[in-house]
């Protein structure tokens, strides 16, 4: 079940349509974004590089400048402390080419997943001692690594912590928070209370690259220099599915243009690998497609393959690369379907699909799969989820939550149950004995503020429009919001009432709907439905009949009206170009 609602914020689309030189369409959903202001609309149309915030408004900028600029002109070598996703992966590559171009001597050290899991840790801290760092500086991680900063104080190495996490904290009796952080030179995370930089949704790529940004400024390397980066970036916001607004919404727009033209041998040969189109790119293909095959690294593996597609130097040494990188993901995608098809049937047959708060265990599940196991049992049930597998130290496992419900917060409450926990409001991870697996179910339903209403998947829609208001020029005015993603949706637009002229169903493994569609006022338009093929025939069979379902696949008149969502696109086939609807949601 669904709820639609028609979003209905009010300003003079018209006065600023002409302000713009756009239709005043364009204005209704930037304002439906909370783009609201002139200037905001400016920067979130026409944003650049020069609109990002200065770096050095965030919290220990100076202190971790100085401490990278010192082991420079010392000598001595810095470890990057990594981690094995793709956001980790990223801001390593950014951290090492940045650092290099300054004339540093510098490595990449990540965790093993299995082994060792998320972050910094003491291997990584007494493996940097023993080769004479003079700094450990993490990415993506690091704001709750207290026993591995504690180890590096130890030892003697300065360490600088950057990271985009939400930081733990203390609940006092008194209900006042009591934040807690790692003992380090610097710490950037603009997630810190005290924080005064604008912008806090950055990714750990993001922050990875501010640094660098600021360390180039104080060297007097002209900010141009800086731009290879933003191919990193963009990957890394999106596949780490990040808000797309403000700052991200500028990096990922400038970074996609780079990533059009890359020449990096290791982003070309996955482009190729995975046959997509490199003047065609955008945040889907790098959320659905090349951020997953870094991610499945990582996830199956370690990073270590990842990091070596980046650093190659030919497409020749390039290409095997990265067919290995698709080979991972296709082999996870597989072990992610069974694993979702068996977390499905527990929820099922148990009295879990009762709980506000989901919390499954699956033996035998890889443990780098939990977390999107967890994100496609979330989308089915739309309700937080936990997915943990059995690990040597207990069980071990990622949640993926709604909107409605802060998942750190909550995990937060249950700490004592947990040897380690860490994340944000929408995805955290977790480590745990296996003996206090129901005591957090237990606790976590109990404590969820949640009622059934915030099950229900809200459906917005941007506006009521008729196929007729269609052309080829506002869906290339829509262009103008891209990227779309987080924080950023594509628009959605619908009518109540469409008529099937015809459906056709093609392919053969996963089954896409054709459709040629009318509108009341006669409009007729062709229609595509990349969803659920036998579910669509189920509901409409259900509804008007099989009799009016043959009818439609024959082309001939039925009863078939359907409520639909959508949004529009050019089809381009064999030359020709043809308006078509894209259905996203429907109602019999």
């Amino acid at each position: 079940m669904e709820k639609w609602v028609l979003e209905a914020k009010r300003a003079d689309f018209q006065g600023l349509g002409r302000r713009f030189g756009v239709d005043p369409l364009i204005i209704r959903l930037m304002v439906n974004r909370g783009v609201c202001t002139e200037a905001e609309m400016e920067q979130y149309l026409y944003g650049t590089l020069e609109d990002l915030n200065s770096p050095g408004l965030m919290k220990d900028m100076e202190k971790a400048a100085f401490a990278v600029l010192r082991t420079i002109k010392a000598g001595l070598p810095i470890v990057i402390a990594s981690d094995f996703d793709v956001d980790g992966i990223f801001s390593g590559q950014i951290l090492w080419e940045g650092l290099r171009h300054l004339g540093a001597s510098a490595g990449v050290k990540t965790p093993h997943r299995v082994k060792e899991g998320y972050g910094l840790n003491q291997r990584i801290v007494e493996e940097a001692a023993a080769e004479g760092a003079g700094l450990l500086l993490t990415c993506d991680n690091g704001i709750a690594a207290f026993e591995a900063a504690e180890r590096a104080a130890e030892l003697g190495i300065p360490l600088v912590v950057t990271d985009h996490h939400e930081v733990a904290f203390r609940k006092e009796a008194d209900g006042s928070r009591t934040y807690l952080l790692p003992k380090a030179e610097a710490i950037l995370d603009p997630k810190q209370k005290d924080c005064p930089y604008p912008f806090k949704k950055l990714c750990g790529a993001g922050v990875a690259y501010k640094l660098i940004q600021y360390l180039y400024e104080k060297q007097g390397i002209p900010a141009k220099d800086l731009e290879f980066l933003l191919e990193y970036v963009a990957i890394a916001t999106v596949a780490d599915v990040m808000d797309l607004e403000g700052e991200n919404r500028i990096l990922v727009k400038e970074g996609l243009k780079r990533l059009r033209r890359t020449e990096k041998p290791g982003l070309k040969a996955l482009i190729d690998a995975n046959q997509l189109a490199k003047d065609r790119l955008s945040a889907y293909h790098i959320g659905f497609v090349l951020g997953p095959c870094f991610n499945a690294a990582g996830r199956l593996e370690t990073a270590a393959e990842a990091f070596a597609l980046l650093t190659a130097q030919t497409l020749e040494e390039a290409e095997p690369l990265a067919r290995q990188l698709k080979a991972l993901n296709d082999s996870r995608k597989e072990m992610t379907v069974k694993g979702t098809e068996r977390a499905i049937e527990a929820i099922e047959n148990s009295s879990l699909k009762n709980d506000k708060v989901m919390v499954v265990s699956l033996e035998n599940c890889h443990e780098s799969l939990v977390g999107i196991i967890a994100g496609r049992i979330k989308e089915r049930y739309h309700r937080p989820v936990i997915v943990v597998t059995q690990v040597e130290e207990g069980v071990k496992g990622s949640g993926r939550s709604i909107e409605a419900y802060n998942m750190f917060e909550g995990l937060q409450a249950c700490r004592h149950l947990m040897s380690r926990f860490g994340g944000h409001a929408m995805a955290a991870g977790l480590t745990l004995p296996k003996e206090n697996l129901p005591i957090l179910r237990e606790q976590l339903n109990r404590e969820a503020n949640l009622t059934e209403e915030d099950f229900v998947p809200i459906i917005k829609i941007d506006a009521a429009m008729p196929l007729g208001y269609i052309s080829e020029k506002l869906v290339e005015e829509l262009e103008l919001l891209e990227p779309f993603g987080k924080g950023n949706p594509k628009p959605l637009f619908a009518e109540k009432q469409f008529w099937l002229r015809r459906i056709s169903l093609v392919g053969k493994t996963r089954p896409i709907v054709k459709l040629q569609v009318q509108n009341a006022a006669g409009t007729v338009l062709d229609a595509i439905y990349f969803g659920d093929a036998e579910e669509f025939e189920r509901q409409v069979t259900e509804t008007f009949g099989r009799s009016a379902w043959e009818q439609a696949l024959q082309g001939r008149k039925n009863e078939i009206c359907l409520m639909l969502a959508y949004y529009p696109s050019i089809n381009e086939y064999m030359g020709r170009r043809n308006l078509q609807i894209v259905v996203e949601n429907y109602c019999c």
